[in-house]
């Protein structure tokens, strides 16, 4: 039974872990902290990207480093210590030499690859616990686990919209709905994500930049990949999408001429005449090591997302505005009767200036139509 210490040890490394987020993929984030054989906290550690240690042999260097014992102590991590050799060796091969005599761990790493670490720790005789806060190591991990259950990346939808869920006005202009804060805090989502996607009209009518940049922390980012789904290729060669700011990919159709985007990234998908095919979109990007995906597209983008069964979470800026004419924020996604509504489970609301920031998930899959 884990102790109250533990338990308070776990929710550093959860906090540590989240510190990678946008950093790690393929990977897991995952945060550790080792105690002492007193309970003390001896090293911490949390893996900061794919090909650096990981967690737990950064907290035993940071051990080691601080000249403090760990023998006998206890290893608290997130994530199962893995138990394979890749780009790093077996984390749990690395708490066995150290000495470690107990290891708690919050949530049992699903990948086939890596799974076992528990095992391997209690034949070398380690006292092993898993589970200990475990929901909330997995929220903090939910990116990376969708991704290794699903076969396909994390796609969180992000819109901004006034509260009659209008994203622009009847002259199509939409800068800006929300408040400075609302837009500060899109960059927090974009710094968490490997790649952030929107369309062509999107494309068109803001030409955004889609990088990072003004976190309030002002901590080293690595930029997510900027996504463009660009079905005949319309983009314009000055497109500021296009800067070195970022990487850059524009998924266009199998038949489309891209002879004016010498030395652009561009991946040829199938298309039919609504748009880019969403879940080849998302296996080109899985392939491409992309493990979560901010959608920032307009509403017909939103649509084809949301008609694919592909929308895993709902961030909803709304601002205390009428329009009464505009754009709605979601386009056509497939739903033709109140019956078949995507019914959301409200997470979070957060108040942010004057705009209201809501979180939402979807629930249980809308039955069919009769």
């Amino acid at each position: 039974m884990a102790t109250a210490t533990e338990a308070d040890a776990m929710r550093r490394a959860i906090a540590l872990a989240a510190r990678a987020l946008g950093s790690t993929s393929p990977n897991p984030v995952v945060g550790c902290v080792l105690l002492d054989a007193a309970g003390r906290v001896a090293g911490e550690g949390w893996h900061r990207r794919a090909g650096a240690a990981h967690a737990e042999v950064e907290a035993l260097r940071a051990a080691a480093a601080a000249g403090r014992d760990v023998r006998g102590g206890t290893a608290v991590v997130t994530l199962e210590p893995c138990n394979h050799t890749g780009r790093t060796g077996p984390c749990a091969q690395a708490l066995i030499a150290a000495g470690v005599a107990r290891v708690v761990y919050a949530v049992a790493d699903p990948t086939p690859a890596a799974t076992g670490g528990a095992a391997t720790l209690a034949a070398a005789g380690v006292d092993t616990e898993g589970g200990l806060l475990a929901d909330e190591a997995a929220a903090g991990n939910t990116a990376w686990l969708t991704a290794v259950l699903r076969g396909r990346p994390f796609v969180l939808w992000k819109y901004a919209a006034t509260l009659d869920g209008r994203s622009a006005a009847a002259d199509g202009t939409s800068r800006w709905i929300t408040s400075a804060g609302s837009r500060a805090d899109v960059h927090r989502l974009r710094a968490e994500a490997d790649a952030v996607v929107v369309g062509s009209g999107t494309l068109r009518a803001d030409d955004p930049h889609l990088a990072v940049r003004g976190l309030p922390d002002g901590r080293a980012v690595t930029q997510p990949l900027r996504v463009v789904v660009d079905t005949h290729a319309s983009i314009r060669p000055g497109a500021r999408v296009l800067d070195d700011a970022a990487p850059t990919l524009i998924a266009v159709g199998k038949d489309a001429d891209t002879a004016h985007l010498p030395g652009v990234d561009v991946a040829r998908l199938p298309a039919d005449g609504t748009g880019i095919d969403i879940p080849a979109l998302l296996a080109e990007l899985y392939d491409r090591g992309v493990r979560s995906v901010l959608l920032e597209g307009g509403p017909r983008l939103a649509g084809a997302f949301l008609a694919a069964g592909a929308v895993d979470r709902v961030v909803a800026y709304l601002a205390p505005a009428l329009l009464g004419a505009g754009p709605a924020a979601l386009g056509d996604a497939g739903i033709g009767t109140i019956d078949r509504a995507l019914r959301l489970d409200v997470t979070d609301v957060v108040r942010i200036g004057p705009d209201l920031r809501v979180t939402a998930a979807p629930l249980a899959t809308a039955p069919e139509e009769n």
